[in-house]
């Protein structure tokens, strides 16, 4: 059985290749504007059941901070719709592609409101991240990883435009370079919040590959404004112990997948299943081979899908995310 260890250590080799070491940004390789690769074969299979060691009890001071960090986390979780600035406006702008300077620079995305938007109802925030090389443009052609269509009108989706990476790797990504991303993502944040009419305990984020490890590292940054996140074939989070806030988490990795080894996902999940006080035990979730980890803190599971596969989006997200979403 694999031993899951939270920590950067594990995943020193990649992040070093990627960011020039564990102090960088996200960042992570892709084949195409997906974020997939296909036609991969062999690779790496670890155990389903393999889980984290215990968390150390043995600093009360760690253990006051993550009690009083859950206190917080579940006194958010159990507020009715909390809604924004931008409800009840009738000036807001239409979907589509939006610019917004931030840090000097132009960065794009693009915001898609459901038919009918009502300003006076709060709606799920749901941001989706594309992979290495890929555009926003994609991820919205394809319905924000089959998520659009299954929100029926109750979601507004967001997706942004990665830069050029400073990897060495080439395309654009999330490198998250002197942490110019994770301000691309306040700076959504406050924009979409100022428009439109925002279920604030409810925003969500969701990628594949380079945008599965932005969806890991806006859990660890801004785990205190997203409920949850869908991360698949993402390492990460790169800067683990700056980490606040929580958020319930579905992973997915395919077992075929010689792009991004599974000692690395391994290493992602069993943050996860740390941060959020997990048992190594899991129990069947869902109707696609998916387990949750038992004894997660109140309303933030750990959902974790190993399906047959290579680099790729799995077959069966759409169904799955939606569903664990919208629990919320």
């Amino acid at each position: 059985m694999t031993r899951l260890h939270a920590g950067c250590g594990a995943w020193l080799w990649l992040a070093s290749l990627l960011l020039g070491g564990c102090s960088g940004g996200g960042g992570g390789p892709s084949s195409d504007g997906s974020g997939s690769q296909a036609g991969q074969g062999g690779g790496s299979v670890f155990a389903v059941d393999s889980g984290a060691p215990p968390i150390a009890t043995g600093d009360a001071a760690a253990a006051r901070d993550a009690a009083a960090a859950h206190d917080a986390a579940a006194a958010r979780d159990a507020e009715p719709p909390s809604s924004t600035g931008g409800c009840g406006r009738s000036d807001f702008p239409v979907g589509g592609a939006q610019t917004l300077e931030v840090g000097g620079m132009q960065r794009e995305l693009i915001v898609a409101l459901p038919d009918g938007y009502d300003s006076s109802t709060p709606h799920r925030l749901i941001f989706a991240w594309h992979g290495q090389r890929g555009t926003a443009q994609q991820v919205a052609a394809l319905g924000y990883y089959g998520l659009e269509s299954r929100a029926g009108g109750t979601a507004i989706f967001v997706a942004a435009q990665g830069l050029e990476t400073s990897t060495g790797i080439g395309g654009t990504g999330w490198d998250n370079m002197n942490g110019r991303d994770i301000a691309f993502t306040r700076a959504m944040l406050d924009y979409v919040r100022e428009h439109y009419c925002i279920d604030d305990a409810r925003i969500f984020s969701v990628g594949m590959s380079y945008g599965g490890i932005m969806s890991n590292n806006v859990g660890c940054a801004l785990g205190d404004v997203f409920r949850a996140i869908a991360p698949m074939a993402g390492l990460g989070p790169i800067n683990a112990g700056t980490c606040v806030g929580q958020v319930a988490v579905w992973k997915a990795y395919g077992n075929a997948d010689t792009l991004l080894p599974a000692m690395y996902i391994d290493q992602s999940r069993a943050h996860w299943v740390a941060a959020n006080h997990c048992a190594e035990t899991t129990q069947p979730a869902g109707s696609n081979g998916c387990v949750a980890h038992d004894g997660c803190d109140e309303g933030h599971p750990v959902i974790w899908c190993l399906f047959d596969g290579a680099h790729v989006v799995p077959p069966f997200a759409g169904e799955e995310i939606w569903a664990f979403f919208s629990q919320f």
